[in-house]
């Protein structure tokens, strides 16, 4: 039997970065789904405070050389890829000089959030769909954590439906508090209605023309977790009336395991 392949697309990742809870979380479960017999790859931001010399990033040739158009505007992706400490599992950054050659992450020198960050999410989330499909690597699951992933899900099951790379994937949406979209305007309708899509496609992340990232990602996903205890009304009202596979948050000590379970129950044949 083949062994199932987990893609973690995650807006951090320790040691990378440490901005919050989720940078340690998949930390944590990426190499232990790896010890459980799983083939795991991560895709992340390559933001520029992250050290290449010091994590031995490297660009890979051949998946690199893509343009992703955003707002009518190409920028080319370039395509990083390290180790991770202490396992043998490949981390890929999505590297953009426009949109994250700069020090900071999402906040400027003066604390306030980047204008563009709603372009770069749009960028990063087509970007790794586009990625995956050069790797010429099925998931089995796609796990999404944190906002600036909210697009992939949505993605995946609108503009690239039929495509044959995803067919079987199944896609895990970690919802986790966001202070970002706050920030957004209406312009990230237009600008993350991708390829053949109108802006009306994004009704799921609008709620009286105010962009709401995490409530998409519930829409799209095949199945939800938790990623902390307390979040927003909204996003628990919505997680409790989309009737998909839901795991709760647990404490740190006990995420592997569960993870591990809920994936197994996603990945039974459907009787």
């Amino acid at each position: 039997m083949s062994k199932k392949r987990v893609l973690f697309v995650t807006q951090e990742m320790n040691p990378y970065t440490t901005i919050s809870e989720i940078s340690d979380i998949v930390r944590q479960l990426a190499p232990f789904a790896q010890g459980q017999g799983m083939e795991v790859r991560v895709l992340m931001p390559k933001y520029g405070s992250i050290n290449e010399r010091r994590h031995r990033l490297h660009e890979v040739v051949r998946l690199s050389g893509m343009n992703i158009i955003v707002d009518d505007d190409d920028y080319p992706l370039i395509i990083k890829v390290a180790s991770l400490p202490g396992a043998r599992l490949q981390v890929y950054f999505l590297d953009n000089e426009e949109f994250f050659k700069r020090k900071f992450v999402f906040n400027g020198e003066d604390e306030k959030p980047f204008e563009d960050n709603q372009e770069r999410m749009v960028f990063f989330c087509k970007g790794v769909v586009e990625t995956v499909k050069k790797f010429g690597w099925p998931p089995d699951i796609i796990h999404c954590h944190g906002w600036m992933t909210s697009l992939v899900p949505f993605f995946l099951k609108t503009v690239y439906s039929n495509e044959p790379i995803f067919e079987k994937s199944k896609v895990v949406y970690s919802a986790y508090e966001n202070a970002y979209e706050e920030t957004f305007t209406e312009k990230f309708f237009e600008i993350a209605a991708i390829n053949q899509l109108e802006t009306e496609d994004m009704a799921e992340f609008n709620v009286g023309g105010k962009p709401k990232l995490l409530l998409g990602g519930i829409k799209y996903a095949d199945a939800l977790v938790k990623g902390a205890e307390k979040l927003p009304d909204d996003v628990m009202k919505a997680i409790d009336a989309a009737d998909k596979p839901l795991l709760e948050a647990f404490p740190e000590e006990e995420i592997n395991d569960q993870m591990m379970e809920f994936y197994k129950g996603l990945l039974e044949p459907e009787s």
